[in-house]
């Protein structure tokens, strides 16, 4: 594991996210996509996708970056917490999970493909 390495805000809309990240941040979205606005900063990436209308989690969401997502994912709740939305490809290999632990925090797992 090589820590937090992206957060994700889900918002109800995307373009007024973007404009106010474009101030805070003061560069340019290496992705610049209707379903992910995603920038890196200080090698963080930053990132905002639309709102989901049955998102089970509110608020930013730290993805922390795991070797195995299956094996985190199962760990994970093999220690108390549960899943939000299970492991799905969100494009180009990356496969994302987002659990919630026993105080209702959100922890998110992600997987890039080998490279």
């Amino acid at each position: 594991m090589t820590g937090v390495k992206t957060i994700i805000y889900s918002v109800s809309d995307v373009p007024a996210a973007k404009a106010r990240l474009d101030l805070l941040l003061g560069v340019e979205p290496y992705s610049d996509e209707p379903y992910y606005v995603g920038y890196k900063v200080g090698g963080q990436d930053i990132g905002v996708t639309p709102k989901r209308g049955d998102a089970a989690v509110s608020g930013p969401v730290c993805f922390f970056e795991v070797d195995d997502i299956t094996k985190a994912v199962q760990e994970l709740t093999d220690s108390g917490a549960s899943v939000v939305e299970d492991i799905r490809d969100v494009g180009n290999g990356r496969r994302i999970a987002t659990l919630k632990d026993p105080d209702g925090n959100p922890i998110g797992v992600l997987q890039d493909p080998p490279a």
